[in-house]
């Protein structure tokens, strides 16, 4: 029986499995992002009924640009006709949609697209949803360097006066809280790049499920565990306890 005060304000998701999903009923890879779509949906759904109120889904990485190239069109065409499709339904259900990454990565169409479902949704006030398109936790916190060195070369920023929280502040998406929850499908067990500086004090769950098996039931069944997790961020049980 999930507890309303302690539900988590941010999930992240490392969705993996889709080719392995496709590829034990004998079709070609593609075919499991296709119908990773129904995950992805169910997950989005369950989430903002819930009251999670970040949702972060690790959709494209930096790394995936050296996939067979007719993998990567596919991808690509895939997310345009998503967003375009999905598009009214997300703001009919106050969904925000954010991306994180190096967009400019992106083919135009696929850039132009996921600025346009930003604009539309901008001002929805429930669920917002983060897709982590071209991203990497590595490629993150080198641009979040670079931004910082020439602060601190324009003279605008001390190198003394440099906390973690200068260090978030620089990140993809400053505004976002950092996730109480990572969960990665598909069974391995790595972080595989994602959010690297924001996942210090996450908590951390594998699931042996493909991908496109995951469905509201299984983020239940995730969040229940998780409130039975004691979560001290450096402290001891005594004091987590002490009110």
């Amino acid at each position: 029986m999930l507890v309303k005060e302690t539900i988590p304000q941010h999930v992240a998701i490392i969705m993996d499995g889709n080719g392995r999903w496709a590829q034990q009923d004998g079709h070609e890879r593609t075919y499991g992002h296709q119908h990773a779509l129904t995950a992805v949906r169910d997950t989005i759904e369950g989430a903002a009924q819930l009251g999670i109120r970040y949702l972060t889904l690790y959709t494209f990485s930096t790394e995936n640009w050296n996939r067979p190239k007719e993998e990567v069109f596919l991808l690509m065409s895939l997310f345009v006709q998503t967003i375009h499709h999905e598009l009214e339904e997300l703001n009919n259900k106050n969904v925000r949609l954010l991306i994180t990454g190096r967009m400019e990565d992106l083919p135009e169409d696929c850039q132009q697209a996921m600025r346009h479902a930003m604009e539309v949704t901008a001002h929805n006030t429930g669920l917002t949803v983060i897709l982590a398109l071209s991203y990497s936790g590595r490629a993150e916190l080198t641009d979040m360097l670079k931004k910082v060195a020439q602060e601190v070369a324009d003279g605008k920023l001390s190198p003394a006066d440099i906390t973690s929280e200068t260090i978030s502040q620089h990140l993809y998406l400053p505004q976002v809280p950092d996730p109480d929850i990572l969960i990665r499908t598909g069974g391995d067990l790595r972080v595989s790049n994602f959010l690297l500086y924001e996942i210090a004090y996450s908590e951390l769950f594998f699931l042996p499920i493909l991908w496109p098996d995951f469905r509201k039931s299984h983020l239940i069944q995730v969040l229940e565990e998780y409130q039975q997790r004691e979560r001290r961020f450096g402290q001891t049980s005594a004091q987590v306890a002490k009110p």
